[in-house]
């Protein structure tokens, strides 16, 4: 799997979480630019990042997901490692 399609799959799980248009996630999106992305919402999306890819995610790995680019790493990461 490719990052375009962890990019996509993240944007869907952004909507879940977060309520938003998926089109407003970019790779240079961070927390300060999706209102609700605070610890619970944070937690929120974790939830639905470990449901989309069937991933579990540790608890430094959530610390690193500060932003858009490292959330697809560190998914991408997992699911190379799941295949």
């Amino acid at each position: 799997m490719n990052d375009d399609y962890v990019l996509n799959q993240v944007r869907e799980a952004f909507k879940s979480a977060f309520e938003i248009d998926p089109a407003l996630v970019t790779l240079n999106t961070s927390a300060s630019d999706i209102p609700g992305w605070d610890s619970v919402g944070h937690l929120s999306l974790a939830s639905n990042l470990e449901q989309t890819f069937g991933i579990s995610l540790d608890v430094d790995e959530l610390i690193e997901m500060e932003n858009v680019r490292e959330i697809v790493r560190i998914v991408s990461a997992k699911i190379g490692k799941n295949v």
